[in-house]
C-alpha cells in the first residue's frame, strides 16, 4: 500500500469507526449476466402482474410468453394472433394489460386527461361523434390510456422488467459478437508457438 493509499484508509477509519473498507458486490439490475432463460424470467413477470391484475383469461401461460416475446421480437398483433391461434383483439388486450404499448399507439387525436374526463360524461360514441371518429378509435385510445396511467402507478417497474429480459438479451447477443470479431482481428495472423 503506497503512502497516499495509506493516508486515505487512516482517514476513512477515523471518520467512520469501521476496520474494513471493501464494499459488498451485488448483482446489478441490467446486468448482462442473469440466472435463468429468458422464457422463465418472463413468466415470473407476468406471474407478478397477475398477482396484482385481473389479466384476460383468453391465453394461457405459456401464450403469454410467447405473446411478449413476438411482441419484442417486432411482430404485429395480427401475426401474433396468428401465431397464437387467436383473435387480434384477445392478443390487443392482452397485450396492453401486461404494459406492451407501441409506440404509435401513445398518438392520439386527444390527451389522455381529456379524454378520460370526456367518457366520465359521455358514452363511447358520443365521444367518437363529438371527434369524428369511430368508436372502436375511441376505445382503442381509452384502453391505451388507462395502460399508460396502470403503468405510471407502478413506476412503470413491468415493462423496464420486461426491457431487460429482452434487451439485454439483444445487447449481449451484440456484445457476445464484438467481443468474438474483435479478438478474431487481434489475433489474425499470429502464430503461435506451443511445446508440449
Amino acid at each position: 500500500m503506497d503512502e497516499k493509499t495509506e493516508s486515505l484508509r487512516d482517514i476513512f477509519i477515523d471518520v467512520t469507526e469501521e476496520s474494513t473498507v471493501t464494499e459488498h458486490q451485488e448483482d446489478v439490475r441490467g446486468s448482462l449476466t442473469r440466472d435463468g432463460s429468458t422464457e422463465e424470467r418472463t413468466a415470473d413477470v407476468i406471474t407478478a402482474m397477475a398477482d396484482r391484475y385481473d389479466l384476460p383469461t383468453s391465453l394461457d401461460d405459456a401464450q403469454r410468453v410467447d405473446l411478449v416475446a413476438a411482441f419484442y421480437a417486432g411482430a404485429d398483433d395480427d401475426s401474433i394472433a396468428e401465431s397464437l391461434d387467436t383473435t387480434t383483439e384477445t392478443v390487443e388486450r392482452t397485450r396492453l394489460a401486461l404494459h406492451l404499448v407501441r409506440e404509435r399507439e401513445t398518438d392520439s387525436p386527444i390527451e389522455p386527461s381529456e379524454l378520460r374526463d370526456r367518457l366520465a360524461d359521455a358514452d363511447v360514441a358520443t365521444v367518437a361523434a363529438d371527434l369524428d371518429t369511430s368508436p372502436e378509435t375511441v376505445e382503442r385510445h381509452r384502453r391505451v390510456a388507462e395502460t399508460q396511467a396502470a403503468r405510471r402507478a407502478v413506476g412503470d417497474r413491468f415493462r423496464e422488467a420486461f426491457d431487460e429480459i429482452y434487451l439485454d438479451a439483444d445487447l449481449a447477443s451484440h456484445t457476445d459478437d464484438v467481443t468474438r470479431d474483435g479478438l478474431d482481428e487481434a489475433t489474425e495472423g499470429m502464430e503461435n508457438e506451443l511445446s508440449l
